[in-house]
């Protein structure tokens, strides 16, 4: 069977078990799990490339073994990416949360994505937010709407927030092995919906209310933005008192009680850099700690950008090449990533002749900037950043950094004989 086929999108939609709106980085590859699990599954998305890439079998994010996942189930029939959500028994929604300029949660795609699913809900229907949001949005903001459709929630509409708790680069087995918590407005929510993810999920499902499975969420995410940012500041406090903050750590580590995280150039990504801002939009005057930590974590670009532009004015007329432009190792996501603010700000200040090197890219996101192969890197770069711990980056040696100058913001070289700085 193919999904190319003409069809009327609503063809069998009443038919179908799981309707997912957003297919990006966690929509997709949930949607894939559960349609090669037995379940009918239809993804909706507003790009209309998305639809096309996914209905040919094909993906357009970087995760392992997904593109075999969706390939079978789109053979299987089991998964097709409609242009509108169709009716279904049960709604995933999964829509970016951002931050806004000033670091106030940008909900615009939750409250759009609820209002898409009026027309098609139906008697019976759970709805379950996967987004991240702040505590209280299901309830404030999501359940007003879907009472649009006259449906009377934990009689015969059931809302609740169960938060996704992947890693990129993990998702596929995470979605499946890894504990979640549900929080419906009601117990016949929560009931409804832990018995959707004890369907499929290996892993224990916790119950709770609806808030706090939001906060729990933020609190995950802001408990690794305040460790990283621990780990930032003695890299910074080490390059003011010149000392190797690579080493300082390794040895602070050997300590049975200390797991100091490793700095870099700075947090990105959908979580850590951005849901930390949720918390404290919700509580400015209690969250001096949260803030703190995303000052720090904001401002190491500016730090390594510090360290370039010093390199950069040793020569006249210098070839850098950075390496790495997602916000984490072996994958393609850039979202809120250092490592891309860094390079737009070398190319923007004219520092020099910028190559990049992502192989996770196919084209440069930098326009004027092109993109590289490492080896050419190597040959043409006068200055050599490394922003990104890439697998594939592991393969540099002394030796093909003997005519380079290096800034190594990831600790990739550490204890490696080079011009690190």
């Amino acid at each position: 069977m193919s999904l190319n086929d003409p069809q009327p999108e609503s063809e069998g939609a009443l038919d179908l078990d799981v309707c997912v709106v957003g297919l990006g980085y966690v929509g997709l590859p949930t949607a894939a799990v559960l349609a090669t699990r037995g379940r009918r599954v239809a993804g909706f998305d507003l790009r209309r490339d998305i639809l096309d890439t996914i209905n040919a079998g094909r993906i357009h994010i970087v995760e392992p073994e997904l593109d075999a996942l969706v390939r079978a189930a789109v053979l299987a029939g089991t998964l097709r990416a409609v242009a509108e959500p169709v009716p279904a028994r049960t709604f995933l929604i999964c829509v970016p949360t951002p931050i806004t300029s000033d670091h106030r949660p940008d909900l615009a795609a939750v409250e759009a994505a609820s209002r898409a699913l009026v027309p098609v809900l139906r008697p019976g229907n759970l709805v379950v937010l996967e987004s991240t949001v702040p505590p209280g949005t299901l309830r404030d903001l999501v359940a007003p709407i879907l009472r649009q459709s006259g449906l009377v929630v934990g009689k015969d509409l059931f809302l609740a927030h169960a938060p996704e708790r992947v890693l990129p680069g993990a998702v596929l087995r995470e979605v499946v092995e890894n504990e979640r918590i549900v929080g419906g407005l009601t117990d016949a929510c929560t009931d409804r919906c832990a018995a959707f993810y004890e369907g499929f999920v290996r892993a224990e499902v916790h119950r709770t209310s609806a808030e706090v499975a939001e906060f729990t969420k933020l609190a995950e995410n802001a408990y690794r933005d305040v460790n990283v940012a621990y780990a930032n500041e003695l890299a910074n406090v080490s390059a003011h008192l010149s000392l190797d903050v690579w080493e300082v750590i390794r040895l602070a580590n050997r300590h049975p009680r200390v797991q100091i995280l490793r700095p870099g150039p700075g947090v990105g990504g959908h979580c850590i850099a951005v849901d930390p801002w949720f918390i404290a939009a919700s509580a400015p005057e209690h969250t001096p700690l949260i803030q703190a930590a995303r000052q720090v974590n904001d401002g190491r670009p500016e730090r390594v950008l510090g360290q370039i532009r010093r390199l950069a004015g040793k020569l006249r007329a210098p070839t850098i090449a950075l390496l790495g432009l997602s916000y984490k190792p072996d994958i393609d996501d850039l979202r809120e990533s250092p490592a891309l603010h860094i390079a737009e700000a070398v190319h923007r200040e004219g520092l020099g002749d910028v190559l990049l090197v992502e192989p996770h890219l196919h084209g440069s996101p930098i326009a004027g900037c092109p993109l590289v192969s490492l080896d050419d890197a190597l040959a043409r770069a006068d200055i050599l950043v490394i922003l990104v711990a890439h697998r594939d980056f592991r393969r540099l040696r002394s030796a093909d950094l003997l005519r380079v100058m290096v800034v190594d913001a990831v600790g990739l070289l550490a204890g490696a004989e080079h011009k690190r700085v």
